[in-house]
């Protein structure tokens, strides 16, 4: 059965205010479905350990100490 179908079969037959209903009932439905499938909120904890490669054989002190002689000596 088609969309069309139905409706005139079913939904063009019943009243304004019950198809008023019938179309409040399908907003409350679809609002309930849209909230349950919001995307999860995202910690920033989820980066943790991301790009570790690029820092593999890098002793973090000197990279810092290279760094801050650069700025003071541009």
């Amino acid at each position: 059965m088609t969309l069309e179908q139905l409706y005139d079969q079913h939904i063009k037959v019943l009243s304004k205010s019950e198809q008023l209903k019938l179309i409040a009932l399908i907003s409350q439905q679809l609002a309930k479905k849209r909230k349950s499938a919001k995307r999860k909120q995202r910690s920033l904890m989820e980066l943790e350990g991301l790009g570790a490669e690029i820092w593999q054989g890098i002793d973090a002190q000197e990279y810092v100490n290279q760094m801050r002689d650069e700025w003071d000596n541009p």
